[in-house]
């Protein structure tokens, strides 16, 4: 293995229900994730594994952020905040002026996203995220990839769970378009060598978004959304495929 790929993960969200049983936190999730991307990197041949240090931030209770000196990317979480609120204590507000800082002042840093954290980004590049007019994108769904996210991404489309009634309404004008799906035109932002985010959660397994359906079915989610989101939760999806893209966006030179 080489140096280190020093990662800060920026925890937006804590874990509740099963899921807090089975990972015990949030960074414990999205660690997996990564980990399973770092294998799928090293069966391609192209990588050797990389070897991951990642770090955990709480940034909603705590505040905490890591010193750029001592990391190589950040990694912003998804969160069931909306990304437009102040949010409790101004702490989205504060990581909103974290990521700008990282965008504007130095260059080394790199930046992975998603939901929420893609939204946060956005937010950082001037484009406010709002309510979507075509409500909950839940479950497996297909992303149409642009000639960019196919290069990116490794192949043709991609197929995302996704859990968000919020959105972006468009592309900030400095970063390249990766993809959009029926309901959200803004599937996933990129600027080589400094930042590659999705709106949907590869991280998320069958039983992960199965537990989010269950939760809010009744609430948040009408009949008729929470059964098409059941109907497709098992459906094949390339969240690992996304982790080994992250992973060698952070790679290349």
């Amino acid at each position: 293995m080489g140096p280190p790929l020093r990662i800060a993960l920026l925890e937006c969200d804590e874990l509740v229900g099963e899921m807090k049983r089975e990972y015990g936190s949030i960074g414990n999730l999205y660690r997996k994730f990564l980990e399973a991307g770092a294998s799928k990197l090293e069966e391609s041949g192209l990588y050797a594994r990389p070897n991951l240090e990642i770090t955990s931030y709480d940034v909603v209770n705590k505040q905490e952020y890591p010193d750029l000196e001592n990391i190589d990317a950040i990694f912003l979480t998804g969160s069931r905040y909306d990304s437009f609120t102040p949010g409790l204590n101004n702490w989205i507000s504060k990581l909103v002026d974290f990521i700008k800082t990282v965008l504007q002042d130095q260059s080394r840093v790199r930046i992975m996203a998603v939901c929420f954290g893609h939204q946060i980004v956005a937010r950082a590049y001037g484009v406010m995220p709002e309510r979507s007019n075509s409500g909950w994108e839940v479950s497996v769904t297909p992303i149409a990839l642009t000639e960019r996210g196919k290069q990116v991404f490794g192949q043709d489309s991609l197929a995302l769970h996704q859990m968000h009634r919020d959105a972006v309404p468009r592309y900030p004008s400095s970063v390249e378009k990766l993809g959009h799906s029926d309901r959200c035109d803004v599937q996933g932002i990129y600027v080589k060598n400094r930042v590659i985010t999705v709106q949907g959660h590869p991280e998320y397994t069958a039983k992960i978004a199965s537990e989010f359906l269950d939760r809010r079915r009744g609430s948040l989610l009408d009949e008729a959304t929470y059964q098409d989101g059941k109907n497709r939760v098992n459906n094949p999806h390339d969240g690992v495929t996304v982790g080994a893209s992250f992973l060698k966006f952070l790679l290349e030179k």
